[in-house]
């Protein structure tokens, strides 16, 4: 997915506390969201499992999206050309900490 798209919804949720975070990325309406959600979750996750934090207490103290490799497409076009299509990717990272 492209970090355009990534960045507009990081942005609504830096700063939240992470059950906000989740509420507010069950309802917006982006695609952009499922891949966050799974972050979200997973870094929720590794704060009760590796630390003993409860999940209540946190909240998203940064989080920040890079571009990743991009994948190259080649699609067929008149009199034998190709045309490039770049397909991005990104790297999503996200820190949460206890309030």
């Amino acid at each position: 997915m492209s970090p355009y798209k990534v960045r507009r919804v990081l942005d609504q949720i830096r700063g939240r506390t992470y059950l906000d975070a989740l509420v507010l990325l069950e309802f917006l309406p982006y695609r952009a969201m499922i891949p966050i959600l799974k972050v979200v979750y997973a870094a929720g996750a590794n704060a009760k499992n590796n630390f003993g934090l409860e999940r209540a207490e946190l909240y998203i103290s940064n989080a920040w999206v890079d571009q990743g490799p991009k994948m190259r497409r080649f699609r067929p076009r008149a009199q034998g050309r190709a045309f490039p299509i770049r397909k991005p990717t990104c790297n999503i990272t996200l820190f949460v900490r206890p309030k």
